[in-house]
């Protein structure tokens, strides 16, 4: 009880530093015209965007790693404990975000202006902090490979766990930036699997991971207090490739990692719809399964407006937490 109770009360915080700090955030990316490019094949509703500022990661990062670290300063000093203590997820969420800044600011200033970095450079670049990350917590943090509630089984999976860790990283880090193209659609899926992962991982008595999950979901909050439609910041590959590498990690940390395509429903079914419409392309010579993929512009193409699609979407992704959540806890 006391957990949850300090969970909750962190989220509550981790909400107000991300909306305080967002007006001054705001004003420094319009300062230096840190503004999305609408590529010319998005739905023409789209245009309005132009030049929404962009990075908006920026605002859910920062109140995270200040309020994990404090947390955890303990842990830093004695070196124990350190993935389960949230530190590691930290690390991730810095990495990527850094990455996912890299992207955004090429794709504004670069010399791939519109397009960012190529997505094979960056699919490495991704690859490379999986796989640190995956060494670390099989070496180290050494987590239950794969709890399964159902049957109260754990399964070791020797070092196949670390090629299957960074698949799940790497994955979940390109499905939330597959996902993330309408105003509060990534900012609401991935709250609603930190919610899920937060619970879980109370259920299991890891008190410092739920706390990370629940900052996370107090920073997503007060990024959504200006992401959401109309949108006055855009969260941009800063944001999606940290928020979904994190979920991605702290599946792993509680070994409930089979769940994650139900508590994540939506972004792998984005990340499927990009695969299907590729392989299908090529192997038809030019024929679409969907209007367009990702899936979401699919349904806008269709008719549906952009806060459909997101309420839409935000319900089906409800559905399927609650249901991966009994799963885990029955």
């Amino acid at each position: 009880m006391q957990n949850t109770s300090v969970a909750i009360a962190l989220s509550a915080l981790s909400f107000m530093l991300s909306v305080i700090w967002g007006p001054p955030l705001l004003r420094v990316l319009i300062h230096f015209k840190v503004g999305k490019l609408i590529r010319i094949e998005e739905p023409k509703s789209h245009l309005i965007k132009m030049g929404t500022p962009t990075m908006g990661g920026v605002m859910i990062v920062l109140p995270v790693v200040l309020l994990t670290v404090l947390l955890n300063g303990a842990e830093v000093i004695g070196f124990r404990n350190i993935a389960r203590a949230g530190l590691l997820p930290v690390f991730a969420l810095v990495a990527y975000a850094v990455l996912g800044a890299v992207d955004d600011w090429e794709g504004i200033r670069g010399p791939r202006r519109g397009l960012g970095m190529r997505a094979r450079t960056k699919l490495i670049l991704q690859t490379i902090l999986a796989g640190g990350i995956a060494f670390f917590l099989y070496f180290y943090a050494c987590p239950a490979h794969l709890f399964w509630s159902p049957t109260l089984t754990t399964f070791n999976l020797g070092l196949w766990y670390i090629p299957i860790a960074m698949f799940i990283i790497v994955g979940m880090s390109n499905a939330v930036n597959f996902t993330d193209g309408l105003d509060g659609l990534a900012g609401l899926i991935s709250a609603m699997g930190f919610i899920a992962y937060g619970i879980i991982a109370l259920v299991q008595d890891q008190p410092l991971v739920a706390q990370f999950c629940f900052i996370m979901v107090g920073a997503l909050f007060g990024f959504l207090w200006f992401n959401m439609h109309p949108a006055a910041l855009i969260m941009g590959d800063c944001g999606a490739l940290a928020l979904g590498a994190c979920l991605g990690l702290v599946a792993l940390l509680t070994s409930q990692w089979l769940i994650l395509p139900l508590i994540a429903i939506i972004p792998v079914s984005e990340a499927f719809s990009v695969t299907l419409q590729i392989g299908y392309f090529k192997l038809t010579h030019g024929k679409r399964i969907f209007r367009m993929a990702p899936m979401h512009y699919h349904f806008e193409l269709g008719g549906w407006s952009e806060t459909q699609v997101v309420q839409r979407f935000w319900l089906i992704s409800l559905l399927f937490v609650l249901f991966g959540v009994a799963i885990a806890i029955m």
